[in-house]
């Protein structure tokens, strides 16, 4: 990756698909930090109104005269190379960027928090930029999702800290300079892109690699490749490591489940956190987030009640309504740990009643290469619905659809076709105290208030 370019040096930035959560978060924080930025969408979103109100120059649709004089490009990441205002820029000679890349250069002169990992970036951001707002450290904050307690998922603060989630999906996490990096856990996933396990767990060595001599990498000992990549760093003697979990050997160690309720425990003392959000995943989180603040000089305490300030990501276990006392949630879980994790969740919600959980694979690749893994994982739940394989970017692979899944599904699994059968199937199924959870990184989140109108009529 090249090195990062520094805010002064863009000039004026044009986004090409500025209305997704990732690009606007960046073109957020340029424009309050008197950036001249411009952008367009193939559609009129909501986001891009809030943009255009702040001082943006927005366009709905895709012209090569959309660039006016812009200096630099930022192209989102499913804008083809025959895009018009693409196609233009590079035309004219113009600097394109990736959306990372851009990030990068507004995070130059700043004391930079990233967290990476296979699943729980967005929880764990939030959560430290959360906390942070708490311990008055006002920082800026780009976040992959949205927050409903900060009301937006990037902003510009006052203070020179910067929290940013770095995805590592298509390797661009490694366009940044932390100085403080958390990593909540390493997998084999977006195996699309990286090919091997192997090339997974190399592009984690070398995001701690950024690190400086001063840095912190944060990693969780629950989780193996996590605690593998801390003892590969620790071997090389390259930067300071911390391990945060339920081990004893953790140096900020999570108490979770018994009968004090959920704790921390370091060598400054005991700390008990009170949280919104459920299971267990969700206090790990919590815990990479207070050993955020700790480096950063936060008292404990205050650090420990600050997270109760909480209350959830778009998509992270989000309430999503009520009906006949069965409730239901929607999550973004679309790696068979997440999936766990998830349904892990909801079981403690739900207590002695049931779990029934709507299912959307995300992408054919995954899809084939986890299928037995999404079947374990959901047959925790009492009743588990598989939709179609929502695409994405991915033409389809022969021979690879839910029945893959579906095939290992236990009693109470079972494929369904289209998502107004689920619904209905749902909806039956449930008694109260139940909880019904969809979950995917599709559409499937629509199905959610479907389900809540369908139990309430």
């Amino acid at each position: 990756m090249t090195e990062p370019r520094t805010q002064d040096s863009l000039g004026k930035v044009h986004f090409i698909g500025i209305g997704g959560v990732g690009m606007s978060a960046v073109a957020r924080i340029m424009v309050a930090r008197g950036v001249a930025v411009s952008g367009s969408d193939a559609k009129d979103l909501p986001v891009m109104a809030e943009l255009a109100a702040a001082g943006a120059r927005i366009a709905v649709g895709y012209d090569s005269s959309n660039l006016g004089d812009a200096e630099t490009v930022v192209a989102g990441s499913a804008i083809r190379e025959d895009n018009p205002e693409l196609a233009a820029a590079r035309n004219r000679g113009i600097a394109v960027l990736h959306r990372s890349q851009a990030l990068a250069a507004l995070m130059a002169d700043d004391n930079v928090v990233t967290v990476a990992g296979t699943h729980g970036k967005s929880t764990t951001t939030s959560m430290v930029t959360v906390l942070l707002q708490g311990a008055g450290l006002d920082p800026s904050y780009a976040i992959g999702a949205n927050v409903p307690s900060l009301g937006v998922n990037a902003a510009h603060g006052k203070s020179k800290i910067f929290v940013a989630e770095a995805d590592e999906s298509d390797g661009s996490f490694l366009n940044y300079r932390p100085r403080i990096a958390v990593v909540t856990n390493v997998e084999a996933d977006h195996l699309d892109h990286y090919g091997t396990a192997e090339a997974v767990y190399e592009s984690f060595d070398r995001f701690a690699a950024l690190l400086p001599a001063d840095g912190l990498l944060i990693v969780c000992g629950d989780d193996d490749g996590a605690r593998a990549l801390a003892d590969r760093i620790r071997a090389g003697a390259t930067t300071r490591v911390l391990i945060y979990g339920t081990a004893e050997d953790c140096e900020v160690r999570l108490h979770h489940g018994g009968p004090d309720g959920i704790w921390l425990s370091t060598p400054e003392g005991r700390f008990r956190l009170d949280l919104k959000v459920p299971g267990l995943h969700n206090a790990l989180n919590a815990t990479a987030a207070f050993a955020v603040a700790r480096e950063l000089g936060v008292e404990p305490e205050l650090a420990a009640r600050a997270l109760a300030d909480f209350s959830g990501a778009s998509r992270r276990f989000e309430f999503k309504g009520e009906g006949r006392a069965v409730r239901v949630y929607d999550d973004y879980a679309h790696h068979p740990t997440e999936v766990r994790a998830a349904l892990s969740a909801a079981r403690s919600v739900a207590g002695d009643h049931k779990v029934h959980v709507l299912f959307q694979p995300h992408l054919f690749s995954r899809t084939r290469e986890f299928a037995r893994e999404f079947a374990e994982a959901l047959n925790l739940a009492d009743t588990a619905l598989v939709l179609d394989i929502y695409p994405a970017r991915e033409d389809p692979i022969p021979g690879v659809s839910s029945q893959l899944i579906a095939q290992y599904l236990q009693a109470g699994g079972r494929l369904v076709g289209a998502g107004g059968t689920a619904v209905s199937q749902l909806a039956a199924a449930a008694q109260p105290g139940d909880v019904i959870l969809t979950a995917g990184a599709g559409d499937v989140t629509a199905y959610g208030p479907l389900i809540v109108e369908a139990l309430s009529g």
